[in-house]
């Protein structure tokens, strides 16, 4: 059975980097477009950034120009590369894969357990 699992997520001060990794279990044929959300307290959870499976990438403005959003197909892996974090970036961090071919078939619009991230001083 296909999972994703995150990790990387903690407590920083503003200013600081953190790095977010999420891989994909199970023996995977292909998968079709990864990304990051998040749900900060008292908000809806938001897109964070996508990354298709030949390296295009979307960001949401107020991530632009300190997050960079990676794969490695080699390793089913995505990343998420935070620099400069504000306050406003604390949230609970998801990863998701739309679409993933694996030994056991299809498996659409997987969500991992989710990662906290907290930008404090």
């Amino acid at each position: 059975q296909v999972q994703l699992v995150e990790s990387g997520g903690g407590l920083v001060q503003p200013g600081g980097s953190l790095r977010l990794s999420c891989a994909a279990s199970g023996i995977i044929f292909n998968i079709n477009v990864m990304g990051w959300y998040r749900q900060a307290p008292g908000k809806e959870r938001e897109l964070v950034a996508t990354i298709s499976n030949n390296g295009n990438r979307d960001y949401v403005d107020s991530v632009k120009g300190r997050f960079t959003i990676s794969r490695d197909n080699a390793k089913n892996t995505i990343y998420l590369q935070m620099d400069s974090l504000k306050a406003e970036d604390t949230a609970v961090y998801y990863c998701n894969a739309d679409r993933v071919r694996s030994s056991t078939g299809w498996h659409l619009d997987l969500w991992g357990q989710g990662t906290r991230v907290t930008v404090s001083s």
